[in-house]
């Protein structure tokens, strides 16, 4: 089982930029697809940004695209989310998963996850 823990989040202001950092523990996670979701209260995770193992591949939500860019260190078994440009849109829970297929945007095809942290937009 993979442990992952976010970081990063915060109150910003619009235009302003974040950088999420996902930590996982030790053992397989240059195997795994990588992802980022949010989620806001009373609506469903959103898929963000997923990356392949060796972070060849990228995929965005159409919402994010040109502003936010994932990557990953395999060295140090984490995965990031930069995040410019920001908007009161953007404002969610941000939370990191792993799975085996950076094409699934379903939360419910990925199998580990993150705390989440909170990030702020205010206009």
């Amino acid at each position: 089982q993979v442990q992952l823990v976010e970081s990063g989040g915060g109150l910003v202001q619009a235009g302003d930029s974040l950088r999420l950092s996902c930590a996982a523990s030790e053992g397989t996670f240059s195997g795994y697809a990588m992802a980022w979701f949010r989620q806001t209260p009373g609506k469903e995770r959103e898929f963000v940004a997923t990356t392949s193992w060796n972070g060849g591949g990228k995929n965005y939500a159409d919402s994010v695209k040109g502003r936010f860019t994932i990557s990953r260190d395999n060295a140090k078994d984490m995965v990031f989310l930069q995040m410019n440009s920001l908007k009161p849109g953007d404002t969610a829970v941000y939370y990191c998963a792993c799975g085996y297929n950076m094409y699934n945007v379903r939360a419910s095809d990925w199998l580990y996850w993150g705390q989440g942290t909170q990030v702020t937009v205010s206009s």
